[in-house]
């Protein structure tokens, strides 16, 4: 028999497409239903959502999230899509889309806070909460039916309800037997949408679809598939591992498992990040290095504090610079002596941007800190670096200046020149986060 719930009253559902209780059409049916255990649960146009939470007035208005004319659309609500506005599109062409959008600046430290509060209770659920940005996570609801009394599914269902009666938000479930697919049917009915993905439905339900849907296939990749005749995922799934393997290389057999719905990765409750980063976007478009060299260092003494502040150090160094056409650029210089100083990461840095200028105009300029290390391991100096612990000292002691009288208590003579040439909003990376990587939130809000 096929296992139904109703989603808005959480009673057995009859055969029909109503629910008997109390008549609502939402009902989750699927044969698999009480046996399926790994979760991916997403928060709908979450930034978007906050707003509108705790401004009624905009509740039925387009609402988009994001900073200025030269900035990014960071969230768009669900109203200002229909209008063909999305995550990640610059501010002109999204208020050109839709002109009469209601445009909010984010507030990251109330998403933040809020992303904490559906974290903690996700961590009712399942001790096996793995995030992947301020407001998405996978679970693994496997063993809990004793606990709660009821199947994954069903604690899920009554989760969701919580979420939307305590916190006042709506959130979007996928539920399978693995984590990519998981993935797939969270996106499949947003905003609040529940759909699950069985053994017995999941080829077919992926088949059909774009290979872009594959974790790990980028525009590069994308293209090569497309010159290849695999579109969709119906394409790989009638491949032969071996054929994929000649096409593609060795990822060839890692889409072929895949494109069979199969994938062993288990939810992680802990992931290392990858790396620590800030960016600007700048008011007017700026092409000289003297312009250039001050924000960067700005840029730097964020990272460093990010990275002493988690206790980490990074032994690579990466620039981003994206021009005023919206092409983006990223040059990295590795291998380099393990830091957290905000001067032994501008050198690089600088060397990068020096060779970057030449007379393009930027629009946004980006550091980040990768390859990351203990922070204990960091500029320890050696016979042939013996500077390195005099610098240390010295930045340790304008911190301990700076945490008592502010940021502005003690300031290196490069960081004042065009100073007003930057945006009103000198953040983390353009969506709006702090940098770091998984902690809460690098992703732009695509959903």
């Amino acid at each position: 028999m096929t296992a139904a719930i109703c989603r808005d009253c959480d009673a057995d559902a009859p055969a029909g497409a109503r629910c008997g209780r109390c008549g609502s059409p939402r009902v989750l049916r699927h044969p698999e239903l009480d046996a399926l255990t790994i979760a991916h649960v997403d928060c709908d146009a979450f930034y978007a959502a906050i707003e509108k939470r705790d401004d009624p007035s905009i509740r039925d208005k387009p609402v988009i999230v994001g900073g200025g004319t030269r900035g990014v659309a960071t969230t768009a609500c669900y109203i200002a899509r229909t209008y063909g506005v999305h995550s990640a599109m610059p501010m002109f062409k999204a208020l050109k889309a839709c002109p009469h959008a209601v445009v909010v600046r984010p507030r990251m430290d109330v998403y933040a806070a809020v992303g904490r509060e559906v974290r903690a209770l996700m961590g009712e659920l399942t001790p096996l909460v793995q995030p992947i940005s301020i407001d998405e996570a996978f679970l693994d609801l496997a063993g809990t039916e004793r606990v709660h009394g009821r199947s994954p599914a069903r604690t899920l269902v009554r989760f969701a309800r919580r979420v939307e009666a305590e916190i006042g938000i709506s959130i979007s479930v996928g539920l399978a037997y693995n984590k990519f697919l998981a993935k797939i049917a969270s996106d499949a009915e947003k905003p609040r949408g529940f759909s699950v993905l069985g053994r017995t439905d999941a080829l077919s339900v992926i088949g059909g679809r774009s290979v872009g849907i594959l974790p790990g296939i980028g525009k590069a990749a994308l293209a090569r598939l497309d010159r290849a005749g695999l579109r969709l995922v119906r394409d790989i799934q009638a491949k032969r591992p071996e054929e994929l393997v000649r096409l593609l290389g060795r990822d060839g057999e890692r889409l072929a498992r895949l494109a069979r719905g199969e994938d062993t990765r288990r939810v992680e409750t802990t992931r290392e990040a990858k790396s620590v980063s800030a960016e600007t976007t700048f008011s007017a478009d700026l092409s000289r290095v003297d312009e250039l060299e001050p924000i960067l260092w700005r840029l730097c003494e964020k990272v460093s504090g990010r990275l002493k502040h988690g206790e980490l150090a990074g032994r690579s160094v990466v620039l981003k610079l994206k021009d005023r056409n919206f092409q983006l650029a990223t040059r990295t210089r590795s291998g380099l002596p393990a830091t957290q100083l905000a001067s032994r990461l501008f050198e690089p840095a600088r060397a990068m941007l020096r060779e970057e200028c030449d007379g393009r105009q930027f629009r946004l300029i980006g550091i980040g800190a990768s390859d990351l290390c203990p922070g204990a391991d960091a500029d320890r100096g050696d016979l042939a670096d013996v500077t390195v612990q005099g610098e240390s000292r010295r930045e340790a002691a304008i911190d301990r200046i700076r945490a008592k009288f502010g940021a502005a208590a003690v300031q290196k003579g490069l960081a004042f020149p065009f100073a007003d040439r930057t945006s009103v909003h000198p953040r983390g990376p353009e969506d709006g986060s702090d940098g770091r990587r998984p902690a809460e939130g690098r992703k732009s809000d695509r959903r």
